[in-house]
């Protein structure tokens, strides 16, 4: 799938994470009637009927990802289609990875803040970008974790991650999630230990994966 079909595909998706993101959060605050929930579940059922007609497999990618390229239409935290995802905005400026993302009601641990382990998702993941970005890629293998305030739900976040140090296949980078309005007041931070993997690593873990079957 190229040119226009791909471009065309990734809008679609797109679109349907967007309304899916919107009927998660709306399944969250809802305080509609009994008999309208069940009302909505069974029309929901209809339209997971119809987009479980052809799906893929676990071991084959997405036709509308560029691994190499790094797009990834359904990661659950950057993923544009993904349900799950806030998502995260992420841009590189000067080797820092700067992300950018409100959580919604769907996020919520104690009540107006977001639990716990979104916040270890969301560093885990722009970390990651901090190391991609140095040119040494890795999979983590630690992430240390530190709890400064409750990070507010409805709110626009700002993270940001350096890498700090490369030692052979072995780099470690740190981050931190604050809100957009007082970016100097740490909310989170994560110190996470990244180790990039052998040939023979790559095929053992992934050596299953397939490329897309084309239309």
């Amino acid at each position: 799938m190229e040119g226009q079909a791909l471009i065309h595909r990734r809008e679609a998706i797109t679109e349907l994470g967007d309304a899916l993101r919107t009927l998660v959060e709306h399944a969250t605050t809802t305080e509609a009637p009994t008999g309208e929930l069940l009302r909505a579940a069974a029309e929901i059922r209809d339209v997971i009927d119809r987009l479980g007609e052809r799906v893929r497999g676990h071991a084959t990618l997405s036709r509308a990802d560029d691994l190499l390229g790094g797009i990834r239409m359904y990661n659950p935290v950057i993923g544009p289609g993904s349900a799950l995802a806030p998502p995260l905005h992420i841009e590189v400026v000067d080797g820092t990875a700067i992300g950018r993302c409100t959580l919604g009601m769907a996020f919520e641990g104690p009540p107006m803040f977001a639990h716990g382990g979104v916040s270890a998702m969301l560093l885990d993941q722009i970390l990651g970008h901090a190391v991609v970005a140095s040119g040494n890629p890795g999979m983590t293998v630690r992430l240390d974790t530190g709890y400064h305030a409750p990070v507010p739900l409805l709110t626009p976040l700002r993270l940001t991650a350096d890498v700090r140090d490369v030692d052979g296949r072995r780099v470690t980078a740190t981050g931190v999630i604050a809100t957009e309005a007082d970016p100097g007041t740490a909310l989170v931070t994560a110190t996470g230990t990244f180790v990039g993997l052998r040939a023979d690593q790559v095929q053992r873990l992934f050596g299953q994966v397939s490329a897309p079957a084309r239309p």
